[in-house]
């Protein structure tokens, strides 16, 4: 498999894993993140984690709201090297907050590492588009 088909394959096992995650279940989300010191999570709440500590609370916090709903990737563009690889996207769908659906549009971007043959998450950064989201 070359670089370029095992980064797609991530690609959606780290979408597959987000929407899982919105179930309740946040272990395959955990399963794709590097366990490394250096990683980074910047969700659209704003908040900036570093290191694999702060971010597997947060999935976990994240898998227990259940927020349920799911996400997409669209537009998306890859760029792969030998051993990192950049995905940026839109993410469109809907989570449920307090019983009531809400519309998911975000701007992302995903940094994979090739760690031990296997591509990990090392980086995810959303942010919300204010022309997509106007306040309410």
């Amino acid at each position: 498999m070359s670089n370029e088909q095992a980064i797609n394959a991530a690609t959606a096992t780290f979408y597959k894993a987000l929407n899982v995650m919105f179930t309740g279940d946040g272990q395959p989300m955990k399963d794709a993140w590097s366990k490394a010191p250096d990683i980074t999570y910047m969700g659209p709440s704003g908040r900036y984690l570093v290191g694999w500590d702060a971010i597997e609370k947060e999935w976990s916090v994240q898998a227990a709201s259940k927020l349920g709903g799911q996400v997409t990737a669209e537009k998306i563009n890859t760029v792969v090297g030998t051993d990192m690889a950049l995905i940026n996207c839109i993410e469109t769908g809907v989570n449920v907050v307090n019983g009531k659906t809400e519309t998911v549009k975000l701007r992302s971007s995903t940094v994979f590492r090739k760690e031990q043959g296997a591509w990990k998450v090392i980086a995810h950064q959303t942010d919300l588009l204010g022309y997509m989201n106007p306040p309410k």
